[in-house]
C-alpha cells in the first residue's frame, strides 16, 4: 500500500500540537532510548525533529525515514518496507506513527522493525479514554504519580481522522496489540502509561 502525508510540517508546531503532554512525551521517549545504553537509533517519523536532535546531542547516532520528503529525512520510505539491512540499527523508535497505517499493516509493519534492529524497539500509540490522575510531592521523599484511565472500549471513531485505529478501541484490545507484537518476534520487556502523558501508551520491546 502506497501511503501519502497526512499533515503540513507547520502541524508539528502548532500551540496545540506542542501542548506540555507532548513535551512530556518527547522527554520519555529520550530517556527511554537514552537508558537503553545503545549507540545508534533508527526513528521513523519525523515530526517536528526536536527528539532526533536530542539523541544526536547527547552521542547517539540517529537515522531518520518517513514518507514526507518535506520533512527531510536521511531516507524517505515506509515502515511496511524499511529501506535498510537486517539488523542495521541498536533501536527502532517508532512513536505515533503505527496507528497511521491499517491494522492489517500492522503485524508486516512490526516485523520490518524487529528485522532492521539488532535489539529493541520502542513504540508509542495513541490511548484514548477518560484520565484521573494526581502527582504530588513531600519534602524529603520522591515525586509520586498516580494514573487511572478508563479506555474508551466502546468507541468505534478515533480521536482524529489521521488515524486509522487506537489502542484500546473497540476491536483493538491489549491482548490483540500484544499478540502481534510477540508474533512478529518481541517481547514486551515494558509497558506504560504516564500521568503527564495520558494519551499515549508506550512500549519497550527487545528481540526473543
Amino acid at each position: 500500500m502506497e501511503y501519502k502525508p497526512q499533515v503540513e510540517e507547520e502541524h508539528y508546531f502548532e500551540k496545540s500540537y506542542l501542548a506540555s503532554d507532548r513535551w512530556a512525551n518527547f522527554w520519555h521517549q529520550i530517556h527511554a532510548v537514552r537508558s537503553l545504553r545503545q549507540k545508534s537509533v533508527l526513528e521513523i517519523g519525523v515530526g517536528s525533529g526536536i527528539v532526533t536532535e536530542v539523541l544526536k546531542k547527547i552521542g547517539m547516532s540517529v537515522m531518520t525515514l518517513d514518507i514526507d520528503k518535506n520533512l527531510r529525512p536521511d531516507v524517505i520510505g515506509s515502515i511496511t518496507a524499511i529501506p535498510f539491512p537486517d539488523a542495521s540499527t541498536d533501536v527502532v523508535l517508532a512513536a505515533e506513527i503505527l496507528e497511521h497505517i491499517p491494522f492489517d499493516e500492522f503485524p508486516l509493519a512490526l516485523r520490518e522493525m524487529h528485522r532492521v534492529s539488532r535489539r529493541y524497539a520502542y513504540i508509542t500509540l495513541p490511548y484514548p479514554g477518560y484520565t484521573f490522575s494526581c502527582t504530588w510531592k513531600i519534602p524529603f521523599f520522591p515525586r509520586f504519580s498516580f494514573i487511572f484511565k478508563i479506555p474508551f472500549f466502546w468507541k468505534r471513531s478515533t480521536s482524529t481522522p489521521e488515524h486509522y485505529w487506537e489502542l484500546r478501541l473497540r476491536g483493538f484490545p491489549l491482548r490483540r496489540i500484544k499478540k502481534e507484537i510477540h508474533r512478529a518476534g518481541f517481547m514486551v520487556v515494558r509497558k506504560a502509561v504516564y500521568p503527564d502523558d495520558p494519551a499515549h501508551y508506550h512500549f519497550l520491546l527487545e528481540k526473543k
